[in-house]
């Protein structure tokens, strides 16, 4: 098949294509863009045809002509079939300029007259299609595309592979797509010019396979469920997707600790082989797919007495793996072992698992096997289930307790205790833990269909609240019926008030509000005796009272802190371990910090609080960030990011943290992006909180970006947000350094001096040394930007060294690179009648701090002045006396609100000054316009100009 200049694919293929291969895309685009070649490899499913069809669709516009040949095996037997497809449909336009013979011979392949075959013609056929090639790259670029290259007939493969090898520098480039199983690609790149990249697609992660199954529109999946698909389809795309399906369109779940139902379709496909073994291997394979952990000890246990025989004879048929070493049975492929499972009648499952639940050494293992061989309930089978659950959780396996739990649940009688929906609740608790938040919300909101006793409704509804994450506007509603659930019971009103606290933080943006819910939450905890919601809202306190600056944050850090402790609380995001780790990082305690959050994170991973984990892996790199260690900081913000994609909570937050690394150590346009993506998740979740922290992120970003202009713009409704949400401590955010560098750079001094003068005085306050040495830094470059230059040189090099001695490794190179600036831009100056500067004009210093910290987006900057030079900052905040002649026909009030101006001050700093109002200001200048014969403030600013040049 032939396509010209207008050939375009249907876009259907592109959404598919990004999720999971942007990386491979990118390279094998680049490649071609090269004049290069591709060949695209990978087993069967994995995409390589979707992948084929984009880059056709994106890189096939700028190609004259495209071949296209698409191979089957049935047809893979037939001589020239795919020269065929190939050229048939330009034969005419290039049989003329052929010389005779090879022009006889290609038609002869192509049409099928003569009988030409490569023994007879084969000289003839090889220079032809060579030829071909070469008359049709004359005319403008050539792109073959060959999908499914192992079809390819022998003769037009041997053919391409003698024109490709040599090409040379003919405008022709190749575009294949090869199905590999374990065997080697080289053969098939003998068939491809010299110069062909070979990439290899593997297989999609969990987070690619949920975003996968979500753009095909199966949905809504519980993040167990994606799990499983993940897990069974090995990241296969094309086996998750039909999972995926199988899923939507089956009326029932499966039960807890089975398998997916794996459809017809795949069944087929990998079940072929399962017809050439004997029964009693086909046994013993079943008892292997039902195990965890299956090995030929388990399967002699399980009453299967010649495993080993049975086990060789299937992996000879390649459906096991054969290990070198180790006693592991494993499946070729997992979605072997989930389609024998959905193969084999439910009486025969039952069985398997009967003789496991003795055979298992592992008491979990057994547990679970007994669950699913018993049918109906049985009080002796539920108490072993939940024991069994307890014991998950103890191991850090809170989605394993999950799972026994519901089980648990299952087996339990209606009128035992606990009850089904006791357990049920457990199991949706646990369900929190380990981050599968919607699986917890639909066993709660079940359990809310029949509860009647108040405690298990207040519990249930609790889940709800807890399954809402940061979008606690979502279950508004809620709040009313769970207080009304917990009457006057002091123990369930202080659950509720505890999330009343988290409400009227994150829904509300009340600081003020959200700690006395929290304070009053401790009390009636204190009163019900509930040790555990006494210290979560201790805890929740301590955090809000340290944002806000308030004077009890310490005393109430340590009350959260007091014996007896709850281990759960101790280690929880939201306890009191992570309060005393904000006090700490807030406090400048930077190792303290480190250690705390350090042990925090190893405790939570034992534990398998996944939440927790996402939170604690942002706090330490946030620690890491701020001590200069940035690279390890973008390793950790990754890791938080795909974490917290993967489990679908705290995806906001850490993709906040992320985009500060990313600007920090990275990619500035992904830190943008991060940024304005965490912006977007607070916004529809209505969290003013984040919001605010996310865009203090964008604000940091954008001024790494080099756009001081859209800084201030964001870091202005920082400052508006924080406000407003009653946030006083200036070392919650650290962006008010950024906003005052941002403002001076685009000419608005007289505003950065009042940011810095503001944010001074709490930092005064609350002994924020790092924060005050940050401003510091800020008020040389606005004394700079006045012409104190030796002030400023002098204040900029003890910045630096305060910085470094109280361990904030970035800050200090950023201290260093403002210094060297400065440095550069002063001995551009004319220094007639005055001492020479303080210290070199060099970078070096800058360049070697930014080196150690592994800051790169800093460290091009720093190369970028080296390169370009400097320009001098020229004093534009002081008019000079003679400006000011020009306002001497003005009132007292309109020259003074005109010498503001001259200073750079905005209308509302300049109400703030004269205690006037902001449309005063605006008249008053309106009414200097009209009397010196302008039109705008910018006209004040050039009048004092030039008059300075005079």
């Amino acid at each position: 098949m032939t396509v010209r200049r207008d050939f375009q694919e249907p876009p259907r293929s592109r959404p598919d294509l990004v999720i999971g291969r942007e990386d491979l895309f990118t390279s094998a685009r680049e490649q071609l863009g090269r004049g290069g070649s591709v060949l695209l490899h990978g087993p069967a499913g994995i995409g390589k045809s979707t992948v084929l069809r984009a880059l056709a669709a994106d890189y096939g516009a700028s190609a004259r002509t495209v071949l296209r040949c698409s191979a089957t095996e049935s047809e893979s037997h037939l001589p020239f079939l795919a020269l065929a497809d190939l050229f048939g449909l330009v034969l005419d336009e290039v049989s003329g300029q052929l010389p005779a013979a090879q022009r006889t011979a290609l038609e002869s392949a192509l049409t099928g007259r003569g009988e030409s075959t490569l023994q007879r013609d084969g000289l003839a056929l090889r220079l032809a299609v060579l030829s071909a090639l070469r008359a049709l790259a004359a005319k403008g670029p050539v792109l073959v595309v060959a999908d499914d290259f192992q079809w390819l007939d022998a003769a037009s493969a041997e053919l391409l592979g003698f024109a490709a090898r040599r090409l040379g520098d003919t405008p022709v480039q190749m575009l294949c797509a090869v199905r590999t199983e374990g065997q080697e690609y080289d053969r098939h790149l003998r068939a491809s010019p010299p110069d062909t990249l070979a990439v290899r697609l593997g297989p999609l992660t969990r987070t690619q396979v949920s975003a996968l199954l979500d753009h095909r529109g199966y949905t809504p999946l519980s993040r167990s469920t994606i799990r499983d698909i993940h897990r069974t389809s090995g990241g296969n795309p094309l086996f998750a997707l039909e999972l995926g399906r199988a899923l939507a369109e089956s009326p029932t779940r499966p039960r807890p600790g089975e398998p997916l139902p794996v459809p017809t379709s795949l069944r087929a496909l990998v079940l072929s082989r399962l017809e050439m073994l004997s029964d009693e291997a086909r046994r013993t394979l079943l008892v292997a797919s039902a195990g965890a952990r299956p090995t030929l000890a388990l399967l002699h246990a399980a009453g299967r007495e010649h495993a080993e025989a049975e086990t060789a004879q299937a992996a000879a048929l390649g459906l096991l793996a054969t290990e070198a070493e180790g006693p592991a049975v494993r499946f070729a492929h997992p979605l072997i072992s989930a389609a024998l499972y959905a193969e084999a009648p439910a009486q025969e499952r039952r069985a398997v698992h009967a003789a496991l639940s003795t055979a298992a050494s592992d008491p979990i293992e057994r547990a679970r096997h007994l669950a699913l061989a018993t049918t109906g309930t049985d009080p002796e089978v539920a108490a072993r289930l939940a024991e069994a659950a307890a014991l998950a959780r103890d191991r850090g396996a809170p989605s394993v307790a999950a799972s026994l739990g519901l089980l648990a649940a299952r087996h339990t009688p209606a009128d035992s205790t606990p009850g089904p929906d006791e357990r049920r609740l457990q199991a949706a608790e646990d369900a929190i833990t380990a981050g599968e938040a919607d699986l917890a919300r639909d066993i709660a909101r079940d359990v809310l269909t029949r509860a009647t006793v108040p405690a298990e409704r207040v519990r249930a509804w609790m889940v709800v609240i807890e399954a809402a994450g940061q979008a606690l506007g979502d279950v508004d509603a809620v709040f009313p019926q769970v207080l009304a659930d917990a009457g006057d019971d002091p123990g369930l009103l202080a659950l509720v008030h505890y999330q009343l606290a988290w409400r009227g933080l994150v829904v509300e943006g009340d600081f003020a509000e959200a700690r006395q819910e929290a304070e009053h939450a401790a009390r009636l905890a204190a009163e019900g005796e509930d040790r555990r919601t006494e210290l979560m809202a201790l805890s929740f306190q301590a955090s809000t009272e340290t944002l806000m600056g308030h004077p009890g944050a310490p005393a109430t850090v340590k009350r959260a802190l007091r014996e007896p402790q709850d281990p759960y609380v101790a280690c929880h995001h939201n306890g009191a371990g992570s309060a005393r780790f904000r006090w700490l990082i807030m406090s400048d305690q930077l190792p303290e910090a480190r250690a705390t959050i350090t042990a925090l994170l190893r405790e939570v991973r034992r534990r398998g609080m996944v939440e927790s984990e996402v939170h604690f892996l942002r706090f330490l790199a946030d620690t890491e960030l701020r001590t200069g260690h940035c690279g390890r900081a973008l390793d950790l913000a990754r890791e938080s990011l795909r974490l917290a994609r993967d489990a679908g909570i705290g995806e906001g937050a850490s993709a906040m943290l992320a985009s500060l690394a990313e600007a920090s150590a990275g990619d500035v346009d992904r830190a943008l992006a991060l940024a304005r993506e965490a912006a977007d998740h607070a916004e529809v979740d209505g969290d003013q909180m984040y919001l605010s922290r996310a865009l203090a992120a964008l604000g940091y970003a954008q001024l790494v970006a080099g756009d001081p202009a859209a800084t201030v713009r964001s870091l202005r409704r920082v400052r508006e947000l924080e406000h407003g949400l009653g946030i006083n401590d200036p070392a919650r955010g650290r962006w008010h350094g950024d906003l005052a560098e941002a403002l001076v750079r685009i000419g608005e001094p007289g505003e950065a001096q009042d940011v810095i003068d503001t944010t001074r005085a709490h930092a005064l306050r609350l002994g924020r040394e790092s924060v005050l040495a940050v401003l510091d830094r800020a008020e040389a470059q606005v004394r700079a930007a006045r012409g104190e230059h030796e002030g400023a040189l002098v204040r900029l090099a003890s910045v630096r060294d305060r910085l470094g001695r109280l361990g904030y490794g970035l800050e200090e190179a950023r201290a260093a690179f403002a210094l060297a600036r400065l440095r550069a831009q002063a001995a551009a100056l004319p220094r007639t009648g005055h001492a020479p500067l303080p210290g070199p004009a060099s970078y070096d210093e800058a360049a070697r701090l930014f080196r150690r910290c592994r800051a790169l987006p800093w460290l091009r900057q720093v190369d970028a002045a080296v390169a370009a030079g400097s320009t001098p900052v020229e004093p534009a905040s002081v008019a000079p006396p003679v400006a000011l002649d020009a306002l001497e026909g003005l009132a007292s009030m309109e020259r003074q609100v005109a010498s503001l101006v001259m200073e750079g001050a905005t209308n509302r700093e300049i109400a703030a000054r004269l205690f006037i109002s902001v449309k005063t200001v605006e008249a008053t200048l309106t009414r200097v316009y009209r009397k010196l014969g302008i039109r705008s403030r910018v006209d004040i600013v050039r009048l004092a100009a030039g008059r300075r040049t005079t």
